[in-house]
Formats: C-alpha cells, sequence, structure tokens
C-alpha cells in the first residue's frame, strides 16, 4: 500500500470515528445526563454533519496526515490524546456550554464524557491501523528504499545489522561509494555509482533514506555531504561518534532501531507551519487592502521619478529552486543592468532618488506580498537570490542551499540584521543570520523578525 492509500485510510477511519464517538456521546448525555428520551432533531443532525470534519481538520493542522507511513503506534496515541483535549475544549464551548442544564456538575459530566468515548473510539481504531502499517512496513521490501554512502566494513557491519534487526524497516536497495576503494558491501547490496551520480540515484530509486557510514566527527565531509542531499525529503542518518553518545546530543527514539542519529532538517512543528502559511495569506491581503493608497502614491511616485515601468520583475530562485519572478516597485533606472547583473551599493547612480527613499523604508518590497497569496513567497524567510550570486555563493559555502529548502521571505533576519548586500561577501555575511533563523525558525520568531521590519520602515534606516 503507498502513502495515499493509508492517508485515505487513515482520513476516513478517523471520519467515522467522530461520527460514532459523537453519536453515542449525544445519545448518553440525553438519558444519562438529561434524564430525557432520545431522538433525531435538529441539533443531532447538525451535530452528526459537521462534528467530524471539525475532528479532521484539527488532525490535519496537527500534521497527522504527513508522512503517513512513518507512523507508530504511541506517536499516533500522544497525537490522539493531544488533539482530543483540544477538540474536546472546543467543543464544549463551542456546542455544549449554551445547553440548559440543572447543575454545574453536567457540564463536567459532559466534558468527560465527550472527551472519554472520543479518545476511546479514535485512539482504539488509530492503534488498529497503526498496527496494521507497522507490520506493513517491516515485512520484506515493503520497508522505506534506504541507500547506503560508503561500501567499507563499517558500511558492512551497519549493513548486517539492519537485516538482523526483528523489527526493520529499511529496505537497502543499493550502495555509493565514497572514495572508489572499498568495494566490500557489494557482496551484500549493488553498487550503484559514486557520488558523481548521488542526486541522480536518489531519484531514480526514489530514495526515502540515506545512510551515511562515515563517523560523524568527520565534519568537513558529512557537511558536504548532507547539504547535497538535503532536500527536505529524505531521511538523513549517520554514524553517531562515542563523544556524541556521553554528551547525551544524540537523540534516538527507536528501541529496536540501529545505533544512528537522524539528521532532523524540520524545526519548526507541522501546526505552527500551517498557522504561518494561513497568517501569510491572512496579512498579505488585509495588506494589499488597506495599503491601496499607499500603492496608488508609490506609483504615481515612480512614474515620475524617470521614465519607464511602475513595477520590476526579476527572476529569483525559491523554494526547492523553483524559479519564480519577484514583484518590486522600480527603484532603478531603465537598463540599470545592461552590462550585466550588478548588486546596488549605497551611492549606487543607478538608483533614482526616489527609489533611495522607497529603499530605505522598504516600500519596494510591498507589492511582494501578491508573491505571497501565489504562494512563492512568505512574509519572513530567507531572501531570495539570483542564480547568477548563488552559483558564486556555493563555490564558498555549500550550506547556502539549506536556504531553498523553505519559502523565501518579505523580510528575514538577515535583512533585519543586514540590509541589502553589495557583494558575494556580504551576502555571505547576512547568509549566516538566514541560516541561523533557518536552524531556528518558530511563530515567535517570525513575529520579532517583523516587529523589527515595521520599525525600521517607519524610521526609515533601512541599508
Amino acid at each position: 500500500m503507498q502513502q495515499r492509500t493509508w492517508v485515505v485510510s487513515y482520513i476516513f477511519l478517523d471520519w467515522l470515528s467522530g461520527l460514532i464517538a459523537w453519536s453515542v456521546f449525544f445519545y448518553l448525555r440525553k438519558i444519562w445526563i438529561e434524564k430525557v428520551a432520545f431522538k433525531w432533531d435538529e441539533n443531532f443532525i447538525i451535530g452528526i454533519a459537521v462534528v467530524p470534519f471539525l475532528w479532521l481538520l484539527l488532525y490535519f493542522v496537527q500534521g497527522t496526515y504527513v508522512e503517513m507511513r512513518r507512523m507508530f503506534r504511541l506517536k499516533i496515541l500522544n497525537l490522539t490524546l493531544i488533539a482530543t483535549i483540544i477538540g474536546s475544549i472546543l467543543l464544549f464551548f463551542g456546542l455544549i456550554l449554551d445547553d440548559t442544564v440543572n447543575s454545574y456538575q453536567d457540564y463536567y459530566q459532559s466534558f468527560l464524557l465527550v472527551f472519554g468515548i472520543h479518545f476511546f473510539v479514535a485512539g482504539t481504531s488509530r492503534i488498529f491501523l497503526t498496527t496494521l502499517l507497522v507490520k506493513h512496513i517491516r515485512k520484506p521490501g515493503n520497508g522505506f528504499k534506504t541507500l547506503i554512502l560508503g561500501g567499507n566494513e563499517k558500511a558492512c557491519g551497519l549493513y548486517k545489522e539492519l537485516t538482523q534487526l526483528t523489527k526493520n524497516s529499511n529496505y537497502v536497495v543499493g550502495y555509493c561509494d565514497l572514495n572508489g576503494i572499498d568495494f566490500q558491501l557489494s557482496e551484500y547490496v549493488p553498487n550503484l555509482g559514486d557520488l558523481k551520480v548521488l542526486e541522480e540515484v536518489i531519484e531514480k530509486q526514489q530514495i526515502e533514506e540515506v545512510i551515511i557510514a562515515i563517523e560523524s566527527s568527520d565534519h568537513g565531509r558529512l557537511r558536504k555531504l548532507i547539504s547535497r542531499i538535503n532536500d527536505g525529503k529524505v531521511k538523513i542518518k549517520i554514524l553517531p561518534d562515542m563523544f556524541e553518545i556521553l554528551s547525551g546530543s544524540t537523540k534516538m527514539s527507536n528501541i529496536y532501531g540501529a545505533l544512528l542519529m537522524e539528521v532532523s532538517t524540520e524545526v519548526m512543528p507541522f501546526w505552527q507551519q500551517t498557522i504561518k502559511r494561513f497568517l501569510d495569506l491572512f496579512i498579505s491581503f488585509i495588506a494589499i487592502v488597506l495599503l491601496t493608497p499607499l500603492y496608488v502614491f508609490s506609483a504615481i511616485a515612480v512614474k515620475l521619478s524617470s521614465p519607464g515601468p511602475i513595477f520590476y520583475l526579476q527572476e529569483r530562485v525559491g523554494l526547492n529552486g523553483k524559479t519564480f519572478k519577484i514583484i518590486k516597485f522600480r527603484t532603478m533606472y531603465v537598463n540599470a543592468e545592461a552590462k550585466g547583473p550588478q548588486l546596488s551599493s549605497a551611492h549606487d547612480p543607478r538608483i533614482t532618488p526616489i527609489g533611495r527613499f522607497m529603499r530605505k523604508t522598504r516600500l519596494d518590497e510591498f507589492p511582494q506580498f501578491l508573491n505571497v497569496i501565489i504562494g512563492q513567497m512568505s512574509l519572513v524567510g530567507p531572501r531570495p537570490e539570483r542564480q547568477f550570486y548563488i552559483d558564486q555563493i556555493i563555490e564558498v559555502e555549500p550550506q547556502y542551499l539549506h536556504l531553498t529548502r523553505v519559502r523565501p521571505g518579505i523580510t528575514s533576519w538577515g535583512q533585519v540584521k543586514f540590509g541589502y548586500a553589495e557583494n558575494v561577501e556580504q551576502m555571505l555575511e547576512r547568509m549566516k543570520f538566514d541560516l541561523l533563523y533557518l536552524k531556528n525558525r518558530s511563530l515567535a520568531l517570525d513575529f520579532k523578525i517583523m516587529f523589527y521590519t515595521v520599525i525600521i520602515i517607519f524610521k526609515a534606516k533601512g541599508k
């Protein structure tokens, strides 16, 4: 069964559980708490039509249906418990609190009843389906397609450890050699090539996990390999060294798994990602409506400042390396880059007088709210660059590619701390702040960055 099949199965079972739990709760509340005869009234019909979908919405925001094949029993039970607590509170205040009751004790009983019934019904059904899922994944050939990097004795030992596990979820399809010398692993699995064709192998073989069979203390090689593999889709695992084990920096949750450390690439929980995207759309829409007079004023100012179009469209690299056209108010004279790509400086003669003011106040960036609504950008994220400069940056610092794993932003930590970069060296300096943002993403940090961006706009101190 594929990922989509499992997702559909969970969604249907969750909907059915929500339907059964609410029906049982409604019936028991009538005869036990309200002590009246049960009947199919309007409230019951509305409840069974709406409540199950509210549970599905809550599960979705929680991230339950993301990477469904990696679900396990303890995780699904924990997610169900948290969702049931939140959902029961919402149902209590939304549908139960306004009911006529004999005493406040009836409210407490109603809350405990809706919580207990839903947790039992949903938890039992989800544990049952997750048990089937786990058994399916552990069958030979059904596990996560895994590629081992390295073909030495260490890689062989790792392969043997994986295959001897009674509860193994990895299906090793082959390996890529790291140095053109060690091919011992060919005795067990095929050699799929060397590092030159690594990305091609991962795509062709539909690899889901990559295990790097070198010590994690070899930071230089690890950093380069992880930079190449880390696309947000493939799980990366490495061998922890003894220092990491003793210091407690190695985090593991799989009791039966091999001694491997997963490289965590996503620091923002799914529910925060969902809220972040909702806020992107909501704030951008409100901003476009409320700032219409400012847009009109800026458009007139740009048109009067110099001959040429009002808006300037430029190709930038966005999420997952895909290019898009960023929208800005034009701040330079026409044909400012007739001699090729050039970064602006503090006293750049190509910038118009009004353009200089718009850059200081960030007014030139305001049309990018449309990029946000389209889905090409976010309110907060690493600033997108042109491929011309990205090629120069990654020659010095390959980690820059990590910044393309998230949506670029109208503003960023680097933009607030550093401002516009005038050369590649300054881009590298600004990149440090954007990498810090990438490793510390949260809604709280986004709000801080937006707050300081607003201050820069009103003080007109943008660089």
